[in-house]
């Protein structure tokens, strides 16, 4: 399903720019390859998620990907915020498992090294190793890939980078010890976004979509959430994942990011027109191919 989702559109192009957050060989460069298997990827890095979004607003020609929950973080809500805000759509999504590597220069051997630098979440995500060397002072930088680039650039000697394979390839780095993550059950979901011009050309026919991602808000009513989620129900949608979030300034009122996955896209249609009187604000963030799908 996802060639069909990428060769509809990419197939006379050779190269696919897709704006990432932070470097080459940073988990979302990643996950970029893993969707677009087979196909020559350009990332175009970006410092933030909010660059990331302002650089896909202003180029309508770029795909992006951005994480948006993980299943140790959880949600990653200023990222949801990001999506509602900005003016593409999803239009499909890959799930990977994050899994480090402990890499330096060439020659380098773990007796050697007096540091790891990495993104304080993959230094945290890989704690229990690092607490195994103790010769191994953990150093904050801005980005996996970003750590193992420095060091290669720099020629730092004694120095190592907690990042990923591929940034460890990229950079030519010696891999030292992989699958060094605490929890071998972490994985993040990424969403591929695109300005809606160009989505129309890789969303899937309506027949394969089996996923949508919405965000709404309901009235301040007694019981106004458990009679969307009756309607839902009554048209056979599955609730996959619902997140409430405070709306700033209107007190006890809520910002609803759903997941719904379904099995027929008419009836998913219906049940969106059958919830709309009921609720405020609703946005469309993408109908897409479900990436649990594809992989059972």
């Amino acid at each position: 399903m996802r060639d069909f989702l990428v060769n509809r559109r990419m197939n006379e192009i050779k190269k696919i720019r897709v704006a990432i957050q932070g470097i080459a060989g940073c988990f979302h460069d990643v996950a970029a390859r893993e969707y677009f298997e087979g196909r020559d990827i350009e990332p175009v890095p970006c410092t933030t998620f909010e660059e990331m979004f302002e650089t896909l607003d202003y180029d309508a020609s770029l795909i992006g990907i951005v994480a948006i929950e993980n299943t140790i973080a959880g949600s990653l809500l200023y990222n949801h915020e990001l999506l509602r805000r900005s003016t593409v759509t999803i239009v499909g999504e890959v799930k990977r498992r994050i899994s480090h590597v402990l890499c330096a220069l060439d020659g380098q051997e773990m007796a050697d090294l007096d540091s790891a630098m990495s993104h304080p979440m993959a230094l945290r995500q890989c704690e229990a190793f690092l607490r195994q060397h103790p010769n191994l002072n953990k150093v904050e930088h801005f980005d996996t890939a970003g750590s193992a680039r420095e060091i290669a650039e720099k020629k730092l000697r004694g120095k190592a980078a907690v990042c990923s394979e591929l940034a460890a390839n990229l950079y030519g780095l010696n891999i030292l010890e992989r699958g060094i993550e605490t929890n071998k059950r972490n994985f993040t979901r990424f969403v591929v976004v695109a300005d809606p011009l160009v989505a129309s050309e890789l969303r899937p026919a309506e027949a394969d979509i089996n996923k949508s991602s919405i965000v709404f808000t309901l009235p301040h009513t007694q019981g106004a959430l458990s009679k969307v989620l009756t309607i839902f129900s009554f048209y056979d949608m599955n609730l996959s994942k619902i997140q409430s979030v405070p709306i700033i300034g209107r007190e006890w009122e809520y910002r609803f990011y759903v997941n719904l996955t379904f099995d027929s896209f008419a009836r998913y249609r219906q049940a969106i027109d059958a919830v709309r009187p009921l609720i405020n604000d609703l946005k469309i963030l993408g109908e897409y191919v479900s990436c649990d799908d594809e992989q059972r």
